[in-house]
């Protein structure tokens, strides 16, 4: 059996699991190799010659008391499998935190790209650009439409008070990164909390829906899978929207740390992307200033903690020392949303 093993995985362990759990499935020994990481769950590819599969888990020295990242991850995937919304098959949880030091999942392997920059968008051209991030839509539409209860999620959240407390969380989440004063951000937090609106029906909502969350492919560039499970919930739908709307604006620089596409040619305006969203749906959209503006007070939230880990030299590789710079932006970016509104 292979013994290069990636950091986080052994493979001889998650073969003698796999074997034992699903005989038959693997037809040689498995190689693997880290296809993300970072502070979110780690995401391998696996193969074993003939077949490729990814396993999920979380961060290297990363301390949890359950498998509860990781079992919810799966159970989300697994009970939308046979619905429209396109996600991989699940193969196994494996809760044992003895076989590779964490809880983790197998799921197969889906051919597609996420398109994480506007140079890499820019390559279909815009016409397959345009057609891609629409089906972005279609697709977001389709999850909003799960029934929670048939597909066996009905307890997957808490929807009631769930923009209180998402508005809550990251201001304290912004508390426990100051190091700076930061002019706007205060009035931005006590306009959200000011204007709450009262949520939609509660829907499956993903939590960080962008285009490079699902993989593209085929010759039609459809979207093959959503990924990246980690943040999804109960909850109030349009706050998938907000974000999609905060990243498609051309705010968001081009050649700024944060991955956006807006930029690329044929991509679709946010006005367009949103008229898209309520006719498919049916849903009232006219608060959506709201859900925007908290996109970007929740990223501002973000980029402003990696500041605070950059200043203190947690952080590794390059382009952090830009982040900090791009916080007053997104703060100015969430009064203005609300501002419009």
């Amino acid at each position: 059996m292979s013994t290069d093993h990636p950091p986080g995985l052994d493979l001889d362990r998650l073969r003698a699991l796999l074997d034992r759990e699903r005989p038959g499935l693997l037809d040689g020994p498995l190689s693997g190799r880290l296809i993300e990481g970072g502070r979110s769950n780690l995401t391998y590819a696996v193969s074993d010659g003939t077949a490729r599969w990814v396993v999920r888990r979380p961060p290297l020295g990363h301390v949890l008391a359950t498998a509860h990242d990781m079992r919810r991850e799966h159970r989300v995937i697994t009970a939308l499998r046979p619905t429209p919304v396109p996600v991989p098959e699940p193969v196994l949880l494996c809760e044992d935190e003895e076989v590779t030091g964490a809880p983790f999942y197998v799921m197969e392997f889906v051919d597609g790209t996420p398109y994480r920059t506007a140079g890499q968008l820019a390559a279909l051209g815009p016409g397959r650009t345009r057609a891609a991030v629409l089906g972005l839509v279609d697709t977001l539409v389709a999850l909003h439409s799960v029934d929670p209860a048939a597909a066996g999620l009905a307890d997957f959240g808490r929807p009631e008070g769930f923009l209180e407390r998402q508005l809550d969380r990251w201001a304290r989440q912004l508390a426990a990164s100051h190091s700076r004063d930061l002019p706007g951000v205060d009035t931005l937090r006590a306009s959200l909390a000011r204007t709450l609106p009262r949520s939609p029906a509660p829907a499956v909502v993903h939590g960080d829906y962008r285009l490079d969350n699902v993989l593209i492919g085929g010759p039609d560039d459809g979207i093959r899978a959503v990924l990246d499970w980690e943040m999804s919930t109960l909850g109030d739908p349009l706050t998938d929207l907000g974000l999609l709307v905060m990243y498609s604006s051309t705010a968001v620089l081009a050649d700024s740390p944060v991955a956006t596409t807006a930029h690329a040619p044929g991509h679709p305006a946010p006005a367009e992307l949103v008229e898209r969203y309520a006719r498919l749906s049916g849903r009232d959209v006219s608060a959506l200033a709201w859900y925007t503006a908290f996109a970007w007070f929740k990223l501002a939230v973000i980029l402003e903690g990696i500041h605070y880990r950059h200043t203190l030299g947690r952080t590794v590789g390059g382009g952090f020392e830009r982040i900090g710079d791009l916080v007053p932006v997104f703060v100015e970016q969430g009064l203005s949303a609300l501002r419009e509104g």
